[in-house]
């Protein structure tokens, strides 16, 4: 999916919504654990239920490495349904990968080519090598970490070099020059606030991915009133606070409720954003 039919996913649907299958068999409801693949029967009920409200599906790979193989297959499993079902859903593999330069051309020929994924989360720590075979791949997108919503954000992200420049702002201004808006985006996390317009300062049209609405405190109204541009920008996930509505056997139909709360909130920042 290329950034022109992203955007034009995101104002079709009046959301720019990515739910998070952040899936763990001790939380799934009980009566699914008697299947034969009760994570990939679990993602299959949200996702029926909320791809009307979303534009895109984000699959965390620790929560699917926990349980081995298994967990492994019903990822795939997942992916397949996705591309069969859903073609026009962004696909977002949350796997925060990077290393030196050939083992990321792998990581990159698993998650690109194998999986056949949209997106993928990278780790920009090991510089420009570890990141461009990523790039490489036409028609994909890589999703740097750039501002994070977890405490530790203020471990590394903030330090200063001799210029001024914070961590988070040379990763961005760095990493503009190994690809662009159509290719690479940054992940920004929602419990940061008014830091979106300092971002904005460096990331002037790229997309952003925005973990961390709702359970981790972050702002919708926040995110998108210092960080919404006239094409949107914005990919914000919700995990938790869908996924896991309820634990009953109305799991699913609380999850669609939930994102439908989202999505109609959305609609209303996305009318205000054609405005600008």
């Amino acid at each position: 999916m290329n950034r022109e039919e992203l955007i034009e996913q995101i104002f079709s649907k009046k959301s720019f919504l990515c739910v998070g299958l952040d899936t763990d068999i001790k939380k799934i409801p009980s009566h699914l654990l008697t299947g034969s693949d009760p994570i990939f029967e679990f993602n299959k009920a949200i996702i029926d239920s909320t791809a009307q409200y979303c534009i895109a599906y984000k699959p965390n790979l620790a929560f699917y490495e926990s349980l081995g193989i298994k967990g492994l297959e019903a990822f795939e499993r997942t992916i397949k349904y996705l591309k069969t079902i859903y073609p026009h859903h962004f696909i977002i593999a949350d796997a925060k990968r990077g290393d030196i330069g050939n083992t990321s051309t792998l990581y990159a020929r698993c998650f690109f080519e194998e999986y056949d994924v949209d997106a993928l989360t990278i780790a920009p720590y090991m510089g420009e090598d570890s990141v461009s075979p990523f790039l490489s791949y036409q028609g994909k997108w890589v999703i740097l970490l750039a501002l994070t919503s977890n405490k530790g954000s203020q471990d590394f992200q903030f330090l200063k070099d001799t210029e001024g420049k914070r961590l988070f702002e040379k990763v961005i201004l760095s990493s503009s020059l190994w690809g662009d808006e159509k290719n690479l985006m940054y992940v920004v996390g929602a419990t940061q606030g008014k830091m979106f317009l300092d971002v904005r300062k460096v990331a002037t049209n790229h997309f952003l991915l925005v973990p961390g609405v709702g359970h981790q405190g972050g702002s919708l109204e926040d995110v998108c009133h210092y960080g919404m541009i006239k094409d949107c920008g914005l990919i914000v996930n919700s995990s938790r606070g869908i996924i896991y509505s309820s634990s009953g056997k109305d799991f699913a139909l609380e999850a669609s409720k939930q994102a439908s709360l989202i999505r109609e909130q959305m609609a209303r920042e996305l009318d205000k954003a054609r405005k600008m």
